[in-house]
């Protein structure tokens, strides 16, 4: 990183380095992972979490405000079930990113999309999650998933539902590539999950949910989420997702300068189904994406990404 700081180098030709060293980088904050993954990602040289011991990652709290409450009968939406609770579920993630700087070719920098069966099993402080065989249509990391089975990973919860921790315990001989992509596909989906309302609300109610998503930019999250039917425990949510940036610049890692945003547009849409007697979402996907754009203010060099993401649960 010393490289890029040094004065010899020529403005034009030093902005090039940066972008195209931190072009990962940005592709891990445009996921939404967070700090976390950004500053732990295998393009910066460092290992991803969880190398032999499991690692908790706290997750900014989630605030909750009721725009409407519904159609009677109304009624406090809370989790409900008592430890020992199993759930089997499969979580899938897919990311896209293509990437442009100033005029050059568009370059994919996609990640593989994953498939991850679990089974989930409620304990008195949250969900405790057995993963089964992990599968990508990629045949690299394919083959790195190979002995990511039987990993253990983790969600702490508040009263309301909220993702409050995330616990990843990677088996001991699961490479680097394959810890990188899990950690990502968790981080994902813990931005893709919603929290209940203080509340009772029925059918028909509305609201939101904001959340900052921390990293070189801190972005403010907030989800709309709507009632639309309940049938019992069963619950039907429609999301609609807006990002945007609190800073109008990012600060790159290990002091390396900063890029100004100039564009900043993600958004995005889905539905869940939810069951307040299981600990996670029975099915629905919710995909997110947008275009960003970047400038670094010493060579007045462009960054351009266009990215989408996808989140989807199956039982």
């Amino acid at each position: 990183m010393t490289v890029l700081s040094s004065p010899h180098i020529p403005r034009i030709a030093r902005s090039g380095v940066l972008l195209m060293v931190f072009a990962l980088g940005l592709s891990a904050f445009g996921v939404g992972c967070g700090n976390g993954a950004e500053s732990r990602s295998e393009t910066e040289g460092t290992e991803p979490l969880g190398i032999g011991k499991e690692v908790t990652v706290p997750i900014p709290a989630a605030v909750t405000t009721v725009l409407s409450t519904g159609e009677e009968p109304r009624s406090l939406l809370r989790p409900d079930y008592p430890a020992g609770t199993v759930q089997r579920v499969t979580l899938h993630t897919a990311h896209r990113i293509e990437q442009k700087i100033n005029e050059q070719p568009v370059r994919d920098f996609s990640t593989p999309a994953l498939t991850i069966p679990m089974t989930a099993q409620t304990t008195p402080e949250g969900i405790d999650l057995t993963l089964g065989t992990v599968t990508s249509p990629d045949p690299t990391l394919a083959k790195a998933l190979t002995n990511i089975g039987g990993s253990h990973a983790g969600f702490d919860l508040s009263d309301l539902g909220a993702i409050t921790a995330l616990r990843l315990e990677p088996s001991p001989d699961t490479s680097n590539t394959a810890r990188s992509a899990l950690e990502q596909a968790f981080y994902q989906a813990v931005y893709r999950s919603i929290a209940f309302p203080d509340q009772p609300v029925g059918e028909g109610a509305v609201w939101t949910v904001r959340q900052e998503v921390t990293g070189g930019v801190t972005l403010d999250q907030v989800t709309t989420a709507t009632l639309t039917k309940r049938d019992g425990d069963r619950l039907t949510i429609e999301l609609n997702v807006i990002q945007k940036p609190k800073s109008p610049a990012w600060n790159l890692p290990n002091n390396a300068g900063t890029l100004d945003i100039r564009d900043y547009v993600m958004q995005g849409a889905g539905t869940i189904m939810v069951d307040l007697g299981l600990p996670l979402p029975v099915s629905g996907s919710i995909t997110v994406g947008g275009h960003q754009a970047y400038r670094d203010p010493r060579s007045e060099s462009m960054l351009q990404q266009t990215i989408d993401t996808q989140v989807s649960w199956t039982e």
